[in-house]
């Protein structure tokens, strides 16, 4: 990494592992970005006061449409998993003031019907298209430099993720 790139911070947020009742977990396609999958997630604004669950509640809201009666909480991580940007994106992400992200997973399992989830809920929308994939499968799906961090969370979740 670029030594200019070293002491940036990372910017706080979580992710979103959203399980169907077959334990498969939600991936998206993020919009017009021709094949670059992952799970839901966002930045944490502690400037506006944001505390972790409004902003699980708010992030899965505004990427996928599913309304926070829809799931059920299962699992936070204990830790912050972190990830960094590749390098040719640190300045196009974030304007440029963080190196990657630092992230509380969060297990999810999802109590609605497909129909109920509308990528197109909120006004900036993220996700072009959705699927949902048994985990081995959305880890080979989604975008390489995350995928550590997906790992990571999963194996934290893996005794969860065996009841299904």
């Amino acid at each position: 990494m670029k030594e200019e790139y070293k002491d940036l911070p990372y910017r706080p947020g979580v992710g979103l592992l959203v399980f169907n009742d077959k334990g498969e977990v939600f991936i998206g396609e993020r919009l017009g970005s021709n094949g670059a999958w992952q799970m839901p997630q966002g930045g944490i604004d502690e400037e506006d006061g944001d505390d972790l669950l409004a902003t699980i509640y708010r992030e899965l809201y505004e990427e996928t449409g599913i309304e926070q009666a829809r799931v059920e909480v299962l699992q936070i991580t204990e830790d912050w998993l972190y990830y960094d940007l590749p390098e040719y994106l640190i300045p196009k992400v974030f304007g440029g003031k963080y190196r990657g992200q630092k992230q509380k997973w969060v297990a999810l399992k999802f109590t609605g019907h497909d129909e109920e989830i509308n990528l197109s809920a909120h006004r900036h929308q993220e996700f072009g298209d959705w699927q949902w994939l048994p985990i081995s499968e959305a880890l080979e799906t989604v975008v390489r430099f995350k995928r550590h961090t997906y790992e990571t969370a999963l194996e934290e979740f893996k005794g969860l993720v065996a009841s299904f």
